[in-house]
């Protein structure tokens, strides 16, 4: 561990988007103690501009609501669905990715096709479908989330286990008895590990950005404050208030932009490469 850590020390951009993630999560964490207000309270005069009453420093929006409380409570919110996608997706992924490249042949070609017909459809689209099938809310946007993001994590695990299946430790695990499902995950997932590793940590940021879409749209859960959202209902008033949609804005671009350079630390600390979300 801390071999890796040393390599990973060696990418700046890395470490620097380390950091931000961990004042991110730091600041979502104690949203209740450090926000100025409730971020759905209405506090003082509607579009009140920034910078000119400490009381609201990034202004107020449309309601007289507090910009920077809302943006605090939003990181909570971001990078909770992030986590929460993420280990869901992953889950799905390397499920079907060991099967699939484990036992081959029809189970392989079957999970494979299936695995197509979702890469094949317009993923943002079909997450909106989906949200608004459902009664918009956490659920569902998670579920909607997941269903659009498994299959490049699907066929890296397929694609790792491919390659491992036929090693010596493992005709040494059938050799000696073992089931197969001892052998996926005992065996062949730990040395498939590290490409999954890091495309995880990509799909932290894409569960966010799609997130913030599905609330910019107004299809997110009425009952969380989230960046997408404070961008979505000011997005009218942009011309004339325009700190409304721009600290949201910004406290997603610099949260997209350190979680990837996290994962691109991760890839390169691994040796692994990815493009596209997959690996090359």
């Amino acid at each position: 561990m801390m071999g890796l850590w040393h390599r990973f020390r060696r990418h700046h951009g890395a470490v620097a988007g380390l950091t931000a993630v961990a004042v991110i999560a730091l600041m979502g964490l104690l949203a209740g103690w450090i926000a100025p207000f409730d971020p759905w309270a209405i506090r003082g005069a509607p579009m009140q501009p920034p910078f000119v009453d400490l009381v609201h420093p990034l202004g107020t929006d449309l309601l007289g609501r507090d910009v920077l409380s809302g943006i605090i409570h939003g990181a909570r919110v971001s990078l909770l669905i992030g986590l929460i996608c993420m280990l869901a997706t992953v889950s799905v992924g390397i499920v079907l990715g060991a099967v699939a490249g484990y036992f081959a042949g029809w189970v392989d070609d079957l999970l494979m096709r299936v695995t197509e017909f979702f890469q094949v459809l317009p993923s943002f689209v079909f997450a909106v479908v989906l949200v608004a099938i459902f009664k918009p809310g956490l659920g569902s946007i998670v579920t909607a989330i997941v269903l659009v993001s498994w299959p490049p994590v699907a066929r890296l695990v397929r694609s790792e286990f491919l390659s491992l299946r036929s090693r010596e430790f493992v005709e040494a695990a059938v050799t000696a008895g073992h089931r197969s499902l001892w052998i996926i995950f005992r065996e062949i997932l730990p040395n498939a590990l590290a490409p999954v590793v890091a495309l995880a940590t990509l799909m932290v940021a894409s569960a966010i950005l799609l997130e913030s879409s599905l609330s910019f749209l107004g299809l997110g859960d009425p009952n969380l404050m989230t960046w997408g959202y404070m961008i979505g209902t000011s997005r009218s008033a942009i011309r004339v208030a325009w700190w409304m949609s721009v600290f949201p804005g910004l406290a997603l671009v610099i949260t997209i932009l350190a979680i990837n350079q996290v994962g691109e630390g991760l890839a390169r600390t691994l040796n692994v490469r990815l493009s596209g979300g997959r690996a090359a």
